[in-house]
């Protein structure tokens, strides 16, 4: 029932044959990655059929050529900034990625630490990654980076980095978040390249926006809406345009910061840089690989309804700020979208008026929709997964699990684990499933349904607890909620 949008497949081949077209023109290729190397479930949500591993994939087949070089800033890691999408510091994520690396069979060259001033807890990394066998390179602040480029392109700019020499010809460079100073790192190593006579180039592994598509293409606002925390727009690249005229789209913060990029390359290279524009530098064929534009189109504008009902959750818990929820209503007229046609929200909020009590909501795959109430023993969330499953399944309208088997469950959880809510959470009711599958068939024809919900939307007419978002989310069904919490207390557990 899942509708593909994207071919995979032809991607990973297109992406690889370009990237290897680019380092052809050079000894050395730095290949920036924007974006997330592992779990791209953004890419997975707006491209039905993008495999969230696939740029894995794409580097294992020439990963024989490939160095992984990442890069962390040393304020990051100081004030321990934290991924929003993991809840973990840019520390554990680098520690993270270099185990997801090394298990993937990638070669991880070197740590390069920017925005070094000497910070207790950068050094403390330096010194745990040497001990491990892994290279360090500091790299200094420098003084009006990026304008001053005289001062850049010296021994007092990047001629103070560490220097880390590379054994293969294509350097991918990733960070665990935006503003490491991923772009810094690469002209900082073409720059001393230079200098040992090795003529290194550089190019930007990207994803989104997709230069090949409308400026207003549901798949490139569902970027906009996806980064509208950090002020990404996208844009007609004029650069581009005037030199090819051709429309290209690319981002505001690449467009701006061109012409002096530009400047670094030609003097880095003497006087010669290959690009004419932002979208230039980009090895990107992921609008080449879509081979049903209206389910693309579909899936963006679902993203973007995510992204708002995110944006509502955030602001009742007072992580964002209203101005975030204005700059999405924007992109969702420009998608020509409103609330109302996340059809699932609708569902949901119907159920909750008949019942008078918080109430969930699956879309399937197949387009089907199935509800779930709050009863004495189930919460919503447990309910409504337990009737998609009977669903999917083909079971009749009978219970999956007795009072038998829950009630003792319940017992536990307030007589002994002194808990307040009797009702099982999601991830408990699927414990009792998969016990219960041994013995009853069809509980395990329930269980081996659960493969079958990946792809379903979900939502929620309270804010769940971490708990049931967790299990959605492994699911890999895609969760909205209203901005409600399900009881009238001062504190409530994020």
């Amino acid at each position: 029932m899942y509708k593909v949008g994207f071919d995979n497949n032809k991607y990973i081949k297109m992406q690889s044959d370009n990237i290897l077209k680019r380092i052809s023109c050079f000894n050395k290729l730095y290949l920036e990655f924007g974006g997330k190397l592992f779990d791209d479930h953004h890419a997975s949500r707006v491209l039905p059929g993008f495999e969230p591993d696939s740029k894995i994939k794409m580097l294992n087949a020439i990963k024989d050529r490939v160095e992984m070089m990442l890069v962390i800033s040393a304020e990051h890691i100081e004030k321990n900034k934290v991924r929003g999408d993991l809840g973990i510091t840019y520390y554990q994520d680098l520690m993270r990625l270099i185990d997801a690396f090394n298990e993937a069979g990638l070669y991880v060259g070197s740590v390069v630490i920017t925005h070094y001033s000497k910070q207790p807890e950068a050094q403390r990394l330096k010194r745990k990654l040497e001990k491990l066998g892994i290279r360090v390179a500091y790299h200094y602040p420098i003084d009006n980076y990026p304008n001053d480029i005289d001062l850049i392109l010296s021994k007092d700019g990047f001629g103070k980095n560490d220097y880390i020499e590379n054994t293969r010809d294509i350097i991918v460079v990733t960070a665990p978040g935006p503003g490491s100073g991923k772009m810094a790192t690469c002209l900082s190593q073409m720059y001393h390249d230079n200098l040992h006579g090795i003529k290194a180039g550089y190019a930007k592994f990207e994803t989104f926006p997709i230069w090949n598509l409308p400026l207003n293409h549901p798949v490139n606002l569902a970027y906009e809406a996806a980064t509208v925390d950090l002020n990404d727009i996208n844009m007609i690249d004029p650069f581009h345009l005037s030199t090819y005229n051709e429309v290209a789209v690319n981002y505001n913060r690449d467009v701006e910061v061109f012409p002096v990029l530009n400047d670094l390359l030609e003097k880095i290279n003497d006087g010669h840089s290959m690009y004419n524009s932002p979208t230039d530098m980009g090895v990107n064929t992921v609008g080449y690989c879509i081979v049903d534009d209206e389910v693309c189109q579909n899936a963006s504008k679902e993203e973007i309804l995510r992204r708002y009902y995110e944006t509502l959750v955030d602001i009742r818990k007072e992580k964002t700020s209203e101005d975030t929820l204005a700059k999405l209503q924007i992109i969702m007229k420009k998608a020509g979208i409103g609330k109302d046609d996340r059809k699932v929200a609708s569902a949901a909020n119907k159920k909750a008026k008949e019942t008078g009590g918080p109430a969930v909501a699956i879309e399937l795959p197949d387009g089907r929709i199935i509800t779930g109430k709050t009863t004495k023993l189930l919460g919503a969330s447990s309910a409504a997964l337990f009737n998609a499953l009977k669903a999917i399944g083909g079971i009749d309208d009978i219970k999956l699990l007795s009072s038998r088997i829950i009630e003792p469950i319940q017992t536990l959880k307030t007589k002994y684990l002194k808990g307040n809510n009797p009702r099982l959470h999601t991830d408990e009711i699927l414990i009792a499933l998969a016990i219960e599958s041994e013995t009853s068939p069809v509980c395990k024809r329930a269980m081996e349904a659960l493969n079958l919900l990946a792809g379903s939307e979900v939502h929620s007419t309270v804010i769940l607890s971490e708990v049931d978002i967790n299990t959605f989310k492994k699911l890999g069904m895609y969760l909205t909620m209203e901005p409600v919490y399900s009881t009238k207390r001062l504190y409530h557990k994020h």
